[in-house]
């Protein structure tokens, strides 16, 4: 089976990685710089957790080809590749129907959700900033939309009250190799599964951007602790300032064993030290234990 790869991110890398681990045949790679434009950001958008793939083309003599105009452009490129399958994971722009219709077999790819929930832009985040539960991830049939496309597999796992983005990252990744294991070859026989989506069940949600990581201290001390440990490293971070008017990045906090209301208004710094910072919130506070100055 004749592969092509579309992929930017160390989570796509990582999936690539396993595709040549099972010894899959992949005949070109197509990748995005790090800094690139999009329909939904009039400035240009880093990709934070960006993978150079350089390394990996160079070792196994892999074609790459870095994505910087309309992929329409690309068709015929694409085309004289003939591949049997194009997977997708860690991919920022919408392929064409053009492309899509390519590949002998189809176009798959995995989205961080249990769709048709959390469809769109950082559904990881997304996830816990809304304080839920479980997460998983969905392999799925790529069709015009977004992603709407038929589920080939799922996989659930859950999100603690510990868990970080790193760590619910994490377990997404690890979930995504297990499907691929299982359903790479399947798709390769022409006998995957094909399960329609609900469309009453769909949720959407947008991209997000660095600079709407700033802490509304008016929400809960729940809510402000699950917006932190949502946006905390590799992402940019949540923003605040601090008695001296300086722009911080939380990092980490920590709720109190009891939340008792304070007679203070939300946002007031009530202690900060070299150690940490505690902050009133709407029905609380919460302290925040690890942070930065934003230079």
């Amino acid at each position: 089976m004749r592969i092509i790869f579309m992929g930017s991110t160390e989570f796509g890398f990582t999936c690539l990685e396993k595709l040549l681990e099972m010894k899959k045949s992949i005949v070109a790679i197509y990748t995005i710089p790090q800094s690139f434009t999009i329909s939904y950001s009039k400035k240009p958008v880093k990709i934070v957790t960006h993978k150079n793939f350089k390394t990996i083309t160079q070792k196994f003599n892999i074609p790459m080809v870095e994505v910087t105009g309309k992929m329409k452009q690309y068709v015929n490129q694409i085309k004289n590749y003939k591949p049997d399958f194009i997977f997708v994971a860690g991919w920022y722009y919408i392929i064409p129907k053009v492309i899509l219709d390519i590949p002998r077999l189809c176009c798959a790819g995995i989205h961080a959700s249990l769709l048709p929930q959390y469809r769109g832009g950082a559904p990881l985040v997304w996830a816990i900033i809304n304080g839920e539960k479980k997460a998983g991830v969905s392999f799925f049939y790529f069709v015009q939309g977004v992603d709407n496309g038929d589920i080939i597999a799922q996989k659930e796992f859950s999100i603690t009250r510990k868990d970080t983005i790193k760590t619910v990252y994490d377990k997404a990744t690890a979930a995504s190799l297990q499907i691929l294991k299982k359903y790479i070859p399947l798709i390769e026989m022409g006998r995957a599964p094909r399960i329609e989506q609900n469309e009453a069940q769909a949720t959407y949600f947008p991209q997000r951007r660095p600079e709407q990581g700033l802490i509304d201290w008016n929400k809960t001390s729940w809510e402000i602790y699950n917006w932190i440990r949502a946006q905390t490293k590799p992402y940019p971070g949540a923003l605040f300032f601090d008695k001296k008017g300086q722009k911080i990045k939380a990092w980490s906090a920590k709720l109190p064993t009891k939340i008792d209301k304070i007679p203070y208004k939300s946002g007031f710094i009530l202690s900060q030290d070299e150690k940490e910072i505690k902050i009133a919130t709407k029905d609380g506070y919460v302290t925040i234990t690890d942070w930065e100055i934003k230079k």
